[in-house]
Parts: C-alpha cells; structure tokens; sequence
C-alpha cells in the first residue's frame, strides 16, 4: 500500500491465523479503523494550514506548505526563515522534494536543524539547532 493513500488499519483478511485454521471475520472495518493521507509538508513562500475535523467534532491543523520555523536555542525559541531541506530519515526523496517530517535537518538563518515535532499532525514546525 503506497504511503500517499489512505490506510485501512487492523487485521489482514487474506493473512492466514499461522496454524492453518480458517479464519473467520469477527467485524467489518469501519470508519473509526480509517486512517488518512500522508500530509506531505512541503518548503514555500508562505505558511499554508489546512483545518481537519478529527473525531469527537474536534479539529486539528495540518501544515500543507512551511515557511518559517520555531528554533529553540540557549535564549529561548526563535522564528525563523527556513532556507532549504539538507537530509530527511524518513525518504532520501524527501530531501529531494522539500518535504519536511520530524527527523529532517534543514538549514535556517542560525545554522541547521533538526525537526522535533511532527508538521502535518500539528500545524507548526518547531526544531532544534544542532551544535
């Protein structure tokens, strides 16, 4: 399953139990068990948020473009501008694409990076610099 679709989460139906025996569907999925697309932050001119209703009625904000970052250093957290991606664990292709997940080292004004939250669950990009 490609990580840009959405996600059915729980049991396989096709999976065999391990011991031969057949397996018999215990509940349907349902719309609860749905998970959601893969929210791609990508570097832009401007901080683009996209409101998203969560269950309960409760909505969240996920990042769908970023310009500035949240730094924190010795004095506290600093706004600034992000320049560029550098390296991301998750994709080499993220790097590529200027893709920004939790884990990328980017380049800022101050110097690099790391990212320490997660952009497209919580609408910010808050990192650290790396000495």
């Amino acid at each position: 399953m490609s990580q840009f679709s959405k996600q059915m989460h729980g049991p396989s139906e096709t999976k065999g139990s391990g011991n031969g025996k057949r397996k018999i569907k215990f509940k349907d999925k349902r719309r609860s068990n749905m998970g959601n697309y893969f929210s791609a932050t990508k570097l832009s001119g401007k901080d683009i948020t996209d409101t998203v209703r969560r269950r309960g009625g409760r909505s969240t904000a996920k990042l769908k473009a970023a310009k500035s970052v949240s730094v924190l250093t010795k004095e506290g957290y600093k706004k600034l501008e992000i320049k560029g991606v550098l390296e991301s664990k998750d994709n080499r292709n993220f790097a590529r694409q200027n893709i920004i997940t939790k884990g990328t080292i980017i380049n800022t004004d101050m110097g690099k990076a790391v990212v320490v939250n997660r952009p497209g669950r919580e609408g910010t990009v808050i990192a650290k610099l790396i000495s």
